[in-house]
């Protein structure tokens, strides 16, 4: 199979990014993060999730953001939504895609949402057709794809069925998360031939944490299977609260540079891009994990 011409980032830095930082970060912070991210070129950034502040204390200001953010035309803003509850909110906010999200692992799905995949499954169906009624798009996340830390080994038979369920219920795509980051390219290739006989895999993406320094060659891999959309995170930012030693995802920078490098098309500048990472670091007060800016700083 031939690459694509085109690959389509999905920017989760400051949602997927940041929830996992300790340290509590401001909500004008946040904005001119979302504003670089927006003016270097991203086309969709998960801006933050319509969760209870007691599970993720640092997704709280989340509305306040989307109400601060230099809206761009042609930019889609989303939020992660698990619950009616949080759809409500999220659509107060103005927000016009949300994102629901599942695990391919009975034991991961309990340890995180507290409750079976199932269950979880049909929680999301109020979610899915208030949705509806407003017009609102549904992104479905799909978790531990390629490993769990509680199961071990997930099947990709299990994922393919996570999968066609979301999709049946409304999603207009499905992300595939390797959530702890286990994953190499061989089983990357297995897993999308597997879910591709359930879902079109123009509606599949891939989201791929760094833990083992595998992402950039499983995202290669999925290329090859025809996958065009990818998560990724400015600065690498990230990791899972349910998932010990789980590090960041893989960095927008690194990502972009790669695609640059097979001739693919993004719509991204990466100096830009790079900026947004150093100045959100620095706001952390520590080095920004992308090995492509991590280089031009030290060429510069």
């Amino acid at each position: 199979m031939s690459l694509p011409s085109h690959v389509r980032l999905v920017e989760v830095g400051p949602r997927d990014g940041l929830q996992n930082e300790k340290q509590p970060i401001g909500v004008a912070d946040k904005v001119r993060l979302v504003d670089d991210l927006s003016a270097a070129g991203l086309a969709y950034i998960e801006v933050g999730s319509f969760v209870s502040p007691k599970w993720v204390p640092q997704m709280a200001g989340s509305a306040e953001v989307f109400a601060g953010i230099d809206r761009r035309s042609g930019v889609t803003y989303a939020a992660l939504t698990p619950n009616l509850q949080g759809l409500e909110a999220a659509l107060a906010a103005g927000v016009r895609e949300v994102a629901v999200f599942a695990a391919a692992s009975e034991a991961f799905s309990q340890r995180n949402i507290n409750c079976s995949i199932a269950e979880s499954l049909k929680r999301f169906e109020p979610v899915m057709d208030a949705a509806q009624r407003h017009g609102v798009r549904v992104r479905g996340y799909v978790s531990c794809v390629l490993g769990c830390p509680y199961d071990g080994a997930v099947s990709a038979r299990q994922v393919a069925v996570v999968c066609r369920e979301l999709q049946a219920m409304g999603c207009h795509e499905v992300s595939l998360g390797d959530t702890i980051g286990v994953g190499t390219a061989g089983a990357v290739r297995h897993l999308f031939e597997v879910v591709g006989r359930e879902v079109p895999r123009e509606r599949l993406a891939g989201h791929f944490h760094d833990t083992y320094g595998q992402a950039l060659a499983n995202i290669y891999a999925s290329l090859l299977e025809g996958i065009a959309v990818f998560d990724a995170s400015v600065a690498g930012l990230g990791g899972c609260p349910y998932a010990r030693g789980a590090t960041g995802n893989v960095a927008s920078e690194d990502v972009v540079y790669l695609l640059q490098g097979l001739g693919i098309e993004t719509g991204v500048n990466l100096a830009g891009l790079i900026e947004a990472g150093q100045r959100i670091s620095r706001v952390l007060g520590r080095e920004s994990a992308s090995r492509v800016a991590r280089a031009r700083s030290a060429r510069e």
